[in-house]
């Protein structure tokens, strides 16, 4: 029987095989801590409050994963972590680091942005960008553009439609897609929404919704299976379970605790 290399007995300095809740020679109990004792792996992540990304691939299949126990770690096409067949993703992109105890993501003036995935409604800016899934989407707000005439003929124009609100597909390049106005609020899925995206196999049937409430843009996730993720500014506390786009790259955080 293999013995105990850990504990002997206090009583009788006698070994005391591994499971066994008494000293078989004194009779002595075995303190319920080294009962409950579990060999352990070790790791740099077992550091209280240090983390690392793992990068997701598709059908949520995860593939490499990197350690943040540096200062801290620039991603783009150089740096620490280096994505240069995302073309994408700008030289110097994204940086995490820690800041008082907290990991910290900071968009380096990419040129795309980098994106968080929401987790609760979130109130934006008019001209803000969302992502879902393969779609890039900037909320605007409605305007109506003059209709001048020539010689009291009108110019001919698509029947108008009042309101507030006015979401916008980007294209890639830049150009503008897809547009829907609604009053105060538009839907994003892929079936019987506002606006739809029945070929993108990304897109939840009711994915999210855009609202102005009291002149506030909030998105809101509707339960999606990839969720809805808003541009960043400025330094962003990660939690663990955070997703973030860089380029086409999914990261998730995973957080020692």
């Amino acid at each position: 029987m293999e013995q105990a290399k850990l504990f002997v007995c206090k009583s009788c300095s006698t070994p005391v095989p591994t499971g066994h809740k008494f000293c078989g020679r004194c009779g002595a109990a075995v303190p319920g801590d080294v009962l409950a004792m579990k060999t352990s792996y070790y790791g740099a992540l077992q550091t209280p409050g240090r983390a690392k990304v793992v990068f997701v691939r598709g059908e949520g299949v995860e593939g490499v994963s990197y350690q943040l126990n540096a200062t801290e770690h620039v991603i783009g096409r150089s740096g620490h972590l280096v994505l240069s067949d995302d073309p994408f993703v700008s030289p110097r992109h994204a940086n995490l680091f820690y800041r008082d105890g907290h990991l910290v993501a900071h968009d380096e003036e990419s040129h795309n942005g980098v994106f968080l995935r929401v987790r609760e409604p979130t109130k934006l800016a008019f001209g803000e960008l969302v992502y879902v899934g393969e779609q890039l989407l900037r909320v605007e707000r409605a305007g109506t553009a003059p209709n001048d005439d020539e010689g009291g003929v009108t110019y001919y124009t698509s029947p108008h439609h009042p309101g507030q609100l006015r979401v916008v597909q980007v294209l890639e390049g830049g150009a503008d897609g897809a547009a829907v106005v609604r009053a105060d609020a538009v839907t994003v899925g892929r079936e019987g929404a506002d606006m739809c995206f029945i070929d993108d196999q990304y897109v939840s049937p009711t994915h999210c919704r855009i609202t102005l409430e009291d002149g506030d843009i909030v998105v809101t996730d509707l339960g999606s299976r990839n969720g809805t993720y808003v541009r960043i500014k400025g330094d962003q506390d990660l939690l663990h379970g955070d997703y973030l786009f860089i380029g086409r790259n999914l990261l998730r955080v995973e957080i020692t605790v």
